[in-house]
């Protein structure tokens, strides 16, 4: 299968050469093929806007090479921003104008003149036909991602590129990319499916259920055989070395503190609970 996306040795430094250069990507080399849904996660800081920006070319990389649906970035700049679809974590339409207007608009941008009837599919695939005379300031949030979407949608791009375009979420969303990379400091520290990115972890996982779930937290974080430790909700993430003797154990020593324990298991660990613990011990 043919690659959409190619980054060979790519490397952006801000304010290269000065006391305060920040190495936002570092030597970075992935490839994204066609028809692939890819995931790039990671946390604040961790270069992927970054890498999105490069790939899109508003950003020139410090050193690399970029390659866009078969076209090198360096000479084709132009010809890639035509096939290409950005949608923003942030809304950047035009709020005073309709739902209509605003398609039509970015049509007129990619010189898109007989749009109607991709128009019209866009409409009816969003599920926004009912509202089109709407002004883009009146809508739902939601509406307005599928207005986003449907803009970013309107020139048939052959390589999307989604720039966190969902508030709230957790890595529930890679679960279902074809393959997910995870970044850290500029730096790429795995790439593969899912399934095989979890299935690498090796390690138990503990769930725990419990009506205070900080204090149980202050207790078992740092606690011998306990390699990490995450609140999620009302539930905590207990990432188990094989010295740990397990979870009953881990039951007991809440009881004795006064923590009552509502409800404990094993569980398969999340890419969540995989790249947490990448991130704090990259080595592993």
């Amino acid at each position: 299968m043919a690659d959409a996306v190619l980054l060979e040795n790519v490397s952006k430094i801000f304010d290269q050469g000065k006391p305060q250069q920040t190495v936002a990507v570092d030597d970075l080399s992935l490839t994204v093929r066609k028809g692939e849904i890819f995931a790039l996660v990671g946390p604040d800081g961790a270069g992927k806007t970054t890498t999105i920006r490069l790939m899109c070319g508003v950003l020139k990389p410090t050193q690399g090479r970029i390659t866009i649906a078969d076209l090198d970035m360096e000479t084709h700049r132009d010809d890639i921003k035509d096939r290409i679809g950005y949608l923003s974590q942030r809304f950047s339409l035009y709020g005073d104008l309709s739902i209509d207007e605003n398609i039509d608009f970015f049509a007129e941008i990619h010189k898109i003149r007989d749009h109607a009837a991709r128009k019209e599919e866009l409409l009816r695939f969003t599920r926004l036909t009912p509202f089109r005379d709407r002004l883009a300031d009146r809508l739902s949030g939601g509406m307005k991602q599928k207005l986003a979407l449907a803009c970013t949608l309107i020139h048939t791009p052959e390589v999307i590129f989604l720039d966190e375009p969902t508030t709230g979420v957790d890595l529930d969303e890679a679960e279902r990319s074809t393959r997910v990379a995870l970044m850290n400091q500029g730096r790429l520290l795995t790439c593969d499916t899912p399934e095989r990115v979890k299935a690498s972890f090796g390690r138990v996982v503990v769930e725990i259920s419990c009506p205070q779930p900080r204090q149980a937290l202050a207790v078992l974080k740092g606690s011998q055989g306990i390699s990490d430790a995450q609140l999620f909700g009302d539930r905590l993430h207990l990432v188990l070395d094989q010295a740990h003797p397990g979870q009953e154990q881990l039951v007991r020593d809440l009881e004795a503190r006064g923590i009552a324990v509502s409800d404990s298991r094993t569980i398969v660990p999340s890419l969540e609970d995989v790249f947490i613990s990448r991130i704090s011990s990259p080595a592993r």
